[in-house]
């Protein structure tokens, strides 16, 4: 699946979004966080700034390439390069990438970090939280990173164990969107629904929030039956026309799943405590 990222939206129905609304049909409910680009945030030492758009992302891919061409297995080129391909949705191919990094240096935290992440968009959750467990000292957690490791929880159907990492990651970046994000999403994937459009509320409150987090809030508003809240939200990045069109395409894949029937007939779980 792979959350990020180059930066997905709603109103083009990537993965992510049709994944929760699915999961949520189906009643399974495991299997849908999103994992990339969502939870990163420029902890490694060695990146650049990440780009803003998505051309711009392509031109950063293309310039870490040539310079991990030249010399594979480089720290600092390995990780911009692999960036920008999670950023273009390779994630298979940033796998690679970071993979002969690993080789070359087992036991550099940075490169574990970016190497599990990467091994979490390619959808090899087995292997990432595997690696993830490894990529940061226990005196210096890494908030993205225990991020990345919730949301292979999530995919794995562990909510609890995902919380507990957000939880953990919250105390280190209080009312980062990005955790919040992850957090929402995973009471969506268990149906609580008001502590997921809670938490997505607080998420897009925050300066820092994106395109993605106001996209999340507008599908769980959805999911509620609310659809002119989720216009609303929608509206804050285009115009009206196109956040009634947005809401509406959700609104009729809710019909097709048959999401509202399931969502009354389930009884709602118990508030997970951490």
């Amino acid at each position: 699946m792979g959350i990020a990222y180059g930066p997905n939206s709603a109103r083009g129905w990537p993965s992510r979004v049709a994944a929760v609304a699915v999961a949520i049909a189906a009643a399974s409910l495991a299997g849908c966080v999103e994992v990339a680009g969502l939870s990163a945030g420029p902890s490694v030492e060695t990146a650049q700034t990440p780009p803003a758009g998505g051309d711009q992302w392509r031109a950063y891919t293309d310039d870490w390439g040539k310079r991990y061409e030249q010399n594979p297995g480089d720290k600092t080129a390995s990780i911009n390069y692999a960036r920008g391909l999670r950023a273009l949705t390779r994630y298979s191919e940033a796998a690679a990438v970071m993979r002969t990094a690993a080789v070359e240096a087992p036991q550099d935290s940075e490169v574990l970090g970016e190497y599990g992440k990467a091994l979490a968009d390619s959808g090899e959750l087995t292997q990432a939280k595997d690696v993830l467990t490894r990529a940061y000292p226990e005196d210096r957690p890494d908030w993205t990173i225990m991020s990345v490791q919730g949301a292979v929880e999530d995919e794995l159907g562990d909510h609890d164990g995902a919380r507990r990492f957000y939880a953990d990651a919250l105390k280190i970046a209080p009312g980062e969107p990005h955790l919040l994000n992850n957090l929402g999403l995973s009471y969506a994937l268990t149906k609580q629904l008001p502590q997921a459009e809670a938490t997505l509320r607080e998420a897009s409150a925050s300066p820092r929030a994106d395109v993605r987090v106001r996209d999340n809030l507008a599908l769980v508003l959805s999911l509620e039956g609310k659809y002119a809240q989720a216009e609303d939200v929608s509206r804050q990045d285009m115009p009206d026309d196109a956040a009634r069109a947005n809401v509406n395409a959700i609104r009729q894949m809710i019909a097709s799943r048959g999401v509202a029937s399931t969502l009354r007939s389930s009884p709602q779980p118990a508030v997970a405590t951490e």
